[in-house]
């Protein structure tokens, strides 16, 4: 199989992410009907943060197991350091964002129209855009380090597991795409097709982007560290849901959604198991 299909064939892998999309247009959703989607995209996210973490802690016990201290430290400290960064980035430029909204309304000052008028789009979004974007972000992170798997794969030869990990990765990102714009379904402005397409991109593109990477240069340190980064970043997330949904319907209803969100995220998962073997 030559690069080119390898690489079109990643790029659709990280297209199916598009498929869940639409479902952010959905209009006029009672609450709890949006909680219980919310809940279940949580359930999905919380099967990803599972996933990462495994991921990312195979090659570090690996360098432990084999008494390579020295790259057993580095790459630990690349996990700790991902993962910290992934959680913490995420929880201060949305403080930041907070603070900006709330002072958004007195004046451009000494600023330039221009620079202004970008502050108050980025400032006036919704707070469910915002999550949204930011789940976007921690699946494109997994994303990524899933592209490089496929691309090393089919640098090292190992085409029948490239072709395996591209089926799978297609599975598990089509119910990505319903994890983004849970927390828009319902929303009283419907997003834009734009602005779902700009989701998409953020989050599935980086497969194409890790396929790419993963076929010219092979690195176990840049896998661990953007596993690490989307683990800290799903964390932030699956915080957020939890809190949102928590608002509008009863526990049962949240831990039922989160139970098939969970429940569908393994079904992909032994889906590619199946695949593979």
């Amino acid at each position: 199989m030559s690069t080119g299909q390898i690489l079109f064939l990643g790029a659709v892998a990280g297209a199916t992410i598009f498929l869940g999309l639409p479902i952010g247009r959905m209009q006029s959703v009672n609450p709890r009907v949006k909680s219980f989607l919310s809940a279940m995209a949580t359930g999905i996210l919380l099967f990803l943060l599972w996933d990462v973490i495994t991921a990312a802690v195979q090659p570090v016990e690996g360098a432990l197991q084999d008494g390579n201290d020295g790259r057993f430290f580095w790459l630990a400290a690349l996990l700790a350091g991902g993962f910290a960064v992934g959680l913490l980035t995420l929880a201060v430029y949305d403080g930041w964002l907070r603070r900006r909204r709330s002072t958004a309304l007195l004046g451009p000052g000494a600023a330039s129209m221009a620079e202004f008028e970008i502050e108050q789009h980025l400032v006036s979004m919704s707070p469910s855009r915002w999550l949204a974007v930011f789940i976007a972000t921690g699946i494109g992170l997994h994303n990524f380090a899933e592209g490089l798997a496929i691309g090393q794969s089919a640098a090292g030869g190992e085409l029948s597991l490239a072709l395996a990990l591209i089926i799978g990765f297609s599975l598990h990102n089509a119910t990505e795409g319903f994890g983004i714009v849970a927390p828009l379904t319902g929303d009283r402005e419907l997003p834009s097709w734009g602005f779902l397409a700009m989701l998409g991109v953020i989050g599935g593109g980086p497969t194409f982007v890790g396929t790419l990477v993963g076929q010219a240069w092979v690195s176990t340190a840049v896998s661990v560290l953007f596993l690490a980064l989307a683990a800290g970043s799903i964390l932030y997330v699956v915080n957020e849901l939890i809190a949102i949904c928590g608002r509008f319907a009863t526990k049962e209803i949240v831990l039922a959604g989160i139970l098939l969100g969970l429940m569908l995220g393994f079904g992909t998962d032994f889906a590619l198991v199946a695949v593979g073997a």
